[in-house]
Parts: structure tokens; sequence; C-alpha cells
């Protein structure tokens, strides 16, 4: 027997649904490796806890009375960073929160089933307990150093169909996608991104990043064409999104399919993809994120001649996929956040930074 003992992760469970909590509660008791230390059913209760219990994670409904979750994540945030996980219903104002909840700091989100939340919460509960480990890891302080980025490589490509970039994010990718995005000029090739988040919420997100950056950001649909100027987000939900190649241009082909990495749609899917169709055309970049979706489909591209990037440990918010691309020699370069959107804007010259 190992004479270590494992330490376990200490939650503090925040909703003003007494039932959700109830159903939190007892899931998360099934795991051996997870201790519920508190409950509260509104910030100000929770505020309490978290000063007497120091909770590893947090998990935070969005929308509830006296104090909305984002109101309180920011400012415990600022002055006790914890990992927090958003467990939130899908209404239309909640998407708004919850995306305003993960600039803020949150480091993941879990969408609350519409109907049957009795049956439907129970059944989330492993998913929820894997998630609740892998927040307790996460660096929140690393969120707090929001500076924007500037791009010194060439702000004109002049390519259209021929090129295009692909970036895959999971974990802190709300963030590190809000800085890098805006950084892109507008004549700047195609992109197109997945980033992990449930159905409902990409849409929203595409929006946002649409009103501050210089290319059109939309979320992806069958068919879209990979254009110059235009990002195309990954819808999030039951489809995986990969790009295929049409006569000279590049389109967007929706397809069902099993979760690839736990993840639907999945980073890994839509880099071999871009393998396949673009070869030495593609630069890719694996950013912060849990886990390993992106890892084996970066290497595709790696192997099909296209430049690659991963993010580097100092600036990812969880540097599970950008260490595992790592780890496999699939990054032609490690880069810090801020450098990664001039690398990939230089990738087809001839003398690449």
């Amino acid at each position: 027997m190992n004479a270590m003992t494992k330490k376990t992760v200490r939650v503090l469970i925040v909703d003003d649904s007494a039932l959700v909590r109830k159903i939190l509660a007892n899931g998360m008791a099934k795991d051996p490796d997870i201790e519920v230390v508190g409950q509260a059913s509104n910030p100000y209760m929770a505020r309490d806890l978290m000063v007497e219990l120091h909770p590893d994670v947090i998990t935070l409904d969005v929308e509830m009375p006296r104090m909305d979750g984002v109101t309180f994540l920011k400012k415990f945030m600022a002055v006790m960073p914890t990992p927090t996980i958003i467990i939130s219903s899908l209404t239309q104002q909640g998407k708004q929160i919850t995306l305003d909840a993960l600039e803020a700091g949150a480091v993941d989100i879990i969408a609350k089933p519409t109907v049957g939340l009795v049956d439907g919460l129970p059944l989330l509960v492993d998913d929820i307990n894997q998630r609740i480990k892998a927040a307790a890891g996460v660096n929140v302080a690393k969120l707090r150093h929001n500076t924007s980025v500037v791009v010194d490589a060439p702000t004109a490509l002049h390519e259209t169909t021929d090129r295009l970039i692909v970036m895959g994010s999971s974990t802190g990718g709300v963030e590190a996608l809000s800085r890098i995005i805006p950084a892109f000029p507008s004549d700047n090739v195609g992109i197109v991104i997945v980033q992990h988040m449930p159905a409902g919420f990409t849409a929203t997100f595409a929006e946002r990043l649409n009103s501050s950056s210089k290319m059109r950001v939309k979320e992806a649909e069958d068919g879209d064409r990979v254009m110059q100027g235009l990002v195309l987000l990954a819808p999030g939900g039951m489809l995986h999104t990969t790009v295929v190649r049409s006569g000279g241009q590049y389109r967007i082909s929706l397809q069902a399919g099993d979760e690839v990495n736990y993840s639907r749609p999945a980073v890994d899917v839509l880099f071999f993809s871009a393998a396949k169709a673009a070869g030495r055309n593609v630069a890719a970049a694996i950013l912060t994120g849990m886990g390993r979706d992106g890892a084996a489909g970066l290497k595709a591209i790696q192997l099909a001649g296209g430049k690659t990037i991963a993010q580097d440990e100092a600036t990812s918010i969880v540097f599970g996929m950008p260490q595992m691309a790592i780890s496999l020699d699939a990054a032609d370069k490690i880069a810090p956040l801020e450098k990664i959107p001039s690398l990939l804007i230089s990738a087809f010259s001839n003398n690449v930074a």
C-alpha cells in the first residue's frame, strides 16, 4: 500500500435549488477522491463558507436571486481565486451570463438538463466528478493577467481558398480565444476553431468574438466556405466539424459520429480532416485545455507538411492538451499565447519566425 495518502478535492456547491444541491452532493459522494465540504443557496452564504472552508473547487449556478453568479465570481476571483465550474441552465440569458462567467475566470461549463432534471442530472455525475478533479489542478491566478495581444507579423496575406488556420482549445480557451482572435487582421486567411463547449453556447460566443474582432466570426454551418476574413467556430452539440476540399475551396462539413476524446465536436476530428484536405497549406495551434484532444491531429498536420504550434505551459490555464501534443513531438513551435497569432500569420511565408 502506498504510504502517501491521495488528497481529496474539497468542493463547495453553490446553487439556489435545494434539489440540484442534493443531486450534486449525492453524485460527488460516490467518488472517493471528492469531498463536499459545504453547500450554499446564495452567494452571500457561499462567501462566508469560502472564508471558513477554503474549498479546492466551487460549482456555481449563475442565475440566482440577490446576486448573480458572475458578480459573485468577479468578487471572489479578485481576492480568493478558486477553480470554479459553472453548472447552468441553457436559457438565452443563461448563455450570455455564463460566457461572462468564463471571461471572469470560470474554468468549465456543465449544462443542466433543460427537462427531466431529476432523471437527467444524475446521469452527468461521472462527467461532473472527472471535471471537478481536473479543475482542482487549474491555476486560476493566470486568468487575471488579461493583457492585450499585439501582432507584429505582416498584416496582409492576400490568400483565400488555398490556405487556412485551424485551432483547438478547451478549459481556459474562451479567455485565450477572446485575447488572440481580435489580434488577427481583417484580411487574414480563414480560421476554423473547435472550442469545447456545450450546445447552445458557441453561437453566443461567436457573436461576442465578432463584436471585438477585425475578422468576421460566426458559428460554423454545414457547407460554409472557409475564406479570407472569416472565423468559423464549431457548433457545440451532437456533430463533429470537419474541413473538406471542394475544387479550389475549403468548406465545412458537419458530421455525425461518436465522441472522440470524450468530446463532440473534437479537435482531433477537425485537425485530421484539415491534414487530409489541406496538407502543407494549413497552420494549426493547440491551446489550453484538459485531456489529450488535438494532440494526434496536430501530429497528422505536421506529417502532412503543415505548420504546427502548441501553447506553452506558462500561459496555459491547463497544460494538458498542449503538453500531450508536445509529448508526441507534434509542435514545430512552442509559444506563449501572445505570440501565437504572429506565428500563425507568418506560417506560410518562406521565413517562419
